[in-house]
Order: structure tokens, then sequence, then C-alpha cells
């Protein structure tokens, strides 16, 4: 039995700049630590083809690194994306699960849909509703206030 999650968040700004704030590097390593008061380590690589990988490496020192891999399976810029991602955490615990992500026009913002599955146990897919994804939602539209006319 696997075990999925959806959550949505409605964020201020159009598909386009808010799947471009998901998917480009350089503005990941700004939001992956936009909300920190003292910035960790943030190392992302990104190939955005079918196909391709996107590489994250981050933790608080070199000592506590959480990595993850996702392979794209599917692109459809600006409306939908989706990935097999492979992740480790520190004490060398692996997961391996499917994402999707929609983008929809919605008001004068946009709606971000994020589908995971093949959580192991309640715990871990709890634990990404209440902390990742929770987190990554206020990071990404903490960027998206920030850097609007940029």
């Amino acid at each position: 039995m696997t075990l999925d999650m959806r959550m949505t968040r409605q964020l201020p700004a159009t598909p386009e700049e808010v799947f471009d704030a998901y998917t480009d590097a350089e503005k990941q390593k700004i939001w992956f630590s936009i909300l920190d008061e003292e910035p960790g380590i943030v190392e992302i690589e990104v190939d955005l083809r079918v196909g391709g990988t996107q590489t994250a490496v981050w933790g608080p020192n070199r000592d506590t690194l959480f990595r993850e891999t996702q392979t794209f399976i599917e692109i459809d810029r600006p409306h939908r994306l989706v990935t097999e991602s492979t992740g480790s955490s520190p004490d060398g615990m692996t997961m391996t699960t499917r994402i999707e992500i929609t983008f929809e026009k919605n008001d004068d913002g946009t709606l971000m849909t994020v589908v995971q599955s093949g959580f192991p146990v309640p715990e871990i897919r709890d634990f990404f509703v209440g902390e990742v994804w929770a987190g990554a939602f206020a990071r990404i539209e903490a960027f998206l206030v920030r850097y609007a006319d940029a």
C-alpha cells in the first residue's frame, strides 16, 4: 500500500513566474533559504528536460545534509510538472515518490497543486504535509513577493 498527499496554495504571481521559481536553480537557491535566519548549505543543479534531473543538496551544515534527485517525467511549462523523486536524509533513510504539480491561473495569481504519492507510512506523509510542502509553499511565496518586480 502506498500513501498519497495533496496540497494547494494560491500564490501571488503568474503561472509562468511560479513555474520558473520552482524549476530555476538560481531562484531555488534563493527561496530554499529565504526564511532562514542563518542560511545553511544549498546546492542545486537543474537539467529541465524530460529525462533530465534536478539535484538539490541542503542542510544547516556539511554533517547534516539532505539530498533529493528528481527525474523529469513530464514538463508542460507553465501548466504541469511530473517527477520521480528520490530523497535521502542525514540518517541514511531513502524514499522514492512521484510528484505531480499543476500551476493554474486563478484570479490575480496561480493555484499551485502538489500531489505526491508513494509514501511508505502515514507519519512520513504527514511530515511532508505539515513541514516539507508547507515550508516550500511559504518560501516560494516569500520569494515571489520579495522579487515581484525584479
